[in-house]
């Protein structure tokens, strides 16, 4: 599947703006995590990309979801994504994460709403005023963006990153996205 494919099927099945943008962010960091982990980026990104394609179909049913957008995907993407599409709600699912993907997409799911908090308590609510110190500090605040999983973002550690490392890696992922997020 190449990326236009993808955008279609975003188009059509996402209708949140902000669910995009979270999607969006996620894929982000995927790609940059599949570059420093020297992976295929086009399908880390991909799997970020299409991670939550039936959220909204599955919001009520949370062990439906992941498995809907991988019954969906079957056949038109690779086994690996399909799998790490599944892995990402194994709370919910049978399915355990066990590949680099597997471990990156949880992770990054996690983060991407911690360093988006991060953001949107700055004054000027931008990203470009985010630091990894600030990121590092807030995630030992469990007070704060108390909706994004520290256990979750542990799984930074299964890649064999330092903390400061995968949070410099995810910070510039959205950075390099800013316009895209709003922020």
């Amino acid at each position: 599947m190449d990326n236009g494919k993808a955008m279609q099927l975003l188009d059509l099945h996402i209708k949140r703006q902000n669910l995009k943008k979270h999607i969006f962010a996620v894929a982000a960091i995927m790609k940059s995590l599949g570059k420093c982990l020297g992976k295929n980026e086009t399908d880390f990104y991909l799997a970020g990309l299409l991670h939550d394609l039936d959220f909204e179909e599955t919001e009520g049913n949370p062990k439906e979801h992941g498995l809907k957008a991988a019954e969906m995907l079957r056949g038109k993407i690779s086994e690996e994504i399909e799998y790490a599409i599944k892995a990402h709600n194994s709370e919910n699912t049978e399915f355990e994460p066990k590949s680099e993907m597997d471990f990156a997409l949880i992770a990054s799911d996690a983060v991407s709403g911690l360093i988006i908090s991060c953001a949107l308590v700055q004054p000027t609510k931008k990203l470009a005023d985010v630091t990894v110190e600030s990121v590092s500090k807030k995630i030992k605040q469990k007070d704060f963006a108390r909706n994004c999983s520290r256990e979750r973002i542990l799984f930074y550690e299964k890649l064999g990153l330092k903390q400061e490392e995968f949070f410099d890696i995810s910070l510039n992922a959205l950075k390099g996205i800013s316009n895209d997020l709003g922020l």
